[in-house]
């Protein structure tokens, strides 16, 4: 097996993905993928050896994705415009032995001292001349000698991604061909992607919803998808019409601004069937205002990273609002109360879930997959959740202090962690706070050391020479000093 052969069965003449207005069919890509199969087998590329992806939504990430998994590679997206310091990080982390760069992440990569990643053997620049550190070309790799797909066991891992979803700062997060392909199949039990939709596709593929439903549902059931590299609600309305798109998914944010855009016209939406969000809550009152002017039924779900990722759907069940769907077929789910027992019916609880779709742990971090996995396989999600008497689920409360920007999970501790570097910083404490586009965003309250004069937008700027924008406070307030309990511990609640 292998998660590559997703694209085989399907004819030859549909078309797979489109990327800048370019069309590739399903044959046209299984051709491209197995000559770039060859280009990677013939720099040394073989089972388990790690190939970071600097690439935003494109036919290079579709390419080499499934190329380097069809040599039984591991692929690790990455943010391409994330900050030179994070990026020489996770490459560190995973020991890449090749890094893709496309044009958008050259100058952050022609920061990092590459005697900080010695496992990086070849950097290939996606297009000739724009990474002057690059030694060859994806051009290069294209014309490498068609090869077959290399079969792993379902165990064998495919990716990593980073995620501070359960455990506290970015860890890589261990996702097998197993993984990933079973929440494919579990996607299949609910009425979802067919193979006759065209999916709109502008959720980042660093991000696991886009990697592995965007793209990798979407090509299992050999649907078409257009990629889209950045959102602009004006812009994203012309590519639904002329495209025809019938399946959004999309953050949050996506739909707040489709429910803002006063002078879109009512039927800019007219060929979407399914519209679906995620990875953060969406305020009921956007959802009312996008059944009232586009007539679209927003579809909430759940998920995270460690379930690879899909929890909940409400795909092709009667809406409730203030919903997340029901469990997807094979899988488990628990809500169990803080003694480690199954709660009280009626009653909230942690959803703890079970199945082939739960990643194998954190690379390298046996303790804090530990505080996840328990002995007998069950992901403790951190989400707080109670669940009615038609099975239809509904988050409470996060039991961590994560922070979910536009759908990207942000901890507090590694945005502190940047903060108390600078020289100015004695103590900071992060929390998130509603924001009406990107559901929260980050705050930073900060005491600054006797003497010291750094202004707000100093260390603004100094979190976004060092975090992706995204993780950075939006807001910093400077304060004499922090709540903390009796024993020392920041107190986030009373912050917020």
């Amino acid at each position: 097996m292998n998660l590559a052969h997703i694209i085989d069965p399907h004819p030859a003449e549909r078309v797979a993905v489109i990327s800048r207005g370019r069309p590739t069919t399903y044959g046209a890509l299984r051709e491209q993928v197995a000559h770039v199969r060859g280009g990677l087998a013939a720099l040394g590329v073989v089972k388990g050896d790690r190939i970071a992806l600097l690439c935003s939504n494109g036919r290079y990430f579709v390419d080499l994705y499934l190329a380097a998994l069809g040599v039984g590679a591991v692929v690790v997206p990455l943010n391409p415009v994330s900050p030179a310091p994070e990026i020489e990080r996770e490459v560190h982390t995973v020991g890449a032995k090749v890094v893709v760069v496309e044009p958008s992440a050259a100058q952050a990569w022609s920061q990092i001292d590459r005697a900080r990643v010695p496992t990086v053997q070849h950097v290939v620049a996606t297009e000739t001349g724009t990474v002057p550190s690059a030694d060859l070309a994806f051009d290069d790799l294209l014309a490498g000698r068609q090869v077959p797909v290399a079969e792993v066991d379902p165990d064998d891992l495919a990716a990593l991604i980073f995620t501070s979803g359960t455990a506290g700062s970015p860890r890589a997060a261990m996702l097998s061909h197993g993984n990933l392909l079973a929440n494919i199949e579990q996607g299949h039990t609910t009425d979802g992607i067919v193979a006759t939709d065209v999916v709109y596709g502008v959720l980042p593929m660093f991000h696991i919803f886009g990697l592995n439903v965007v793209l990798g549902l979407s090509l299992a059931r050999g649907a078409t998808v257009v990629l889209v590299q950045r959102f602009d609600p004006s812009t994203a309305l012309d590519t639904i019409r002329e495209r025809g798109i019938t399946v959004i998914p999309g953050a949050p944010p996506l739909w707040l601004a489709f429910s803002h855009f006063d002078d879109a016209p009512a039927d800019s939406l007219a060929t979407v069937r399914l519209a679906l969000t995620g990875a953060a809550k969406m305020p009921e009152e956007a959802m009312r205002r996008l059944n009232e002017r586009f007539g679209i039924i927003l579809r909430e779900g759940y998920g995270l990273t460690e379930a690879s990722p899909v929890v909940t759907s409400s795909a092709g069940l009667t809406a409730k609002v203030g919903s997340v769907g029901k469990v997807l077929g094979g899988m488990q789910v628990r809500l169990v109360d803080e003694n480690g027992d199954d709660a009280i019916e009626g009653d909230s609880g942690e959803i703890w879930v079970k199945g082939p779709n739960v990643f194998l742990g954190y690379l390298d971090e046996p303790e804090a997959t530990a505080r996840v996995l328990t002995a007998d396989g069950w992901l403790r999600t951190g989400d707080i959740a109670v669940v009615d008497d038609d099975g239809y689920l509904y988050l409470v409360d996060r039991a961590k202090d994560l922070i979910i920007v536009s759908g990207f999970n942000v901890y507090p501790a590694e945005v502190e962690e940047v903060l108390m570097e600078h020289p100015d910083v004695l103590e900071v404490g992060v929390v998130g706070v509603p924001h009406p586009h990107h559901g929260e965003a980050v705050k930073a309250f900060v005491v600054l050391k006797p003497g010291a004069t750094a202004h707000e937008d100093t260390l603004v700027t100094w979190c976004l020479d060092n975090l992706a924008r995204y993780k950075c406070p939006s807001k910093i307030l400077f304060v004499d000093e922090l709540p903390r309990n009796i024993s020392g511990k920041l107190l986030r609640r009373s912050l917020a």
